[in-house]
């Protein structure tokens, strides 16, 4: 599993290896790296072969790929091997986006590239 520490908006760019599942814990802090309360906050997340295409390739919301740990500011993504064993790209872009409870929508990770790496064995 990657952690990464992120402050608002930060690039983030990541590497999956199809049929595999891929976790990763984004956690979210301040400039003095203080966890940021996300009590109450839900999570959404879409990766586009290109950031301009229409349609995406993959979505992730909370209480399905995407879990939030509340105080201590981490969102944990868990994308499953089913999943990524079935994709036909190879790479692409992705935000993740926090919304508060008032509704504010805070881009947690700016546009970041995604790497999708290939299966040998399966």
């Amino acid at each position: 599993m990657t952690t990464t520490t992120i402050n608002q908006g930060q690039k983030s760019d990541i590497k999956i290896k199809k049929g595999s599942t891929y976790e990763h814990i984004f956690s979210y802090t301040d400039a003095a790296g203080v966890a940021i309360n996300i009590t109450g906050y839900t999570a959404r997340m879409q990766i586009r072969v290109s950031i301009d295409d229409a349609a995406y390739v993959y979505q992730a919301l909370s209480g399905g790929d995407i879990s939030l740990g509340g105080v201590t500011g981490e969102t944990v993504l868990s994308i499953p091997a089913a999943t990524t064993a079935a994709w036909t790209f190879d790479s692409g872009v992705y935000d993740l986006e926090l919304i508060s409870p008032t509704g504010k929508v805070i881009n947690l990770v700016g546009v970041s590239r995604v790497k999708v790496g290939p299966e040998v064995t399966r």
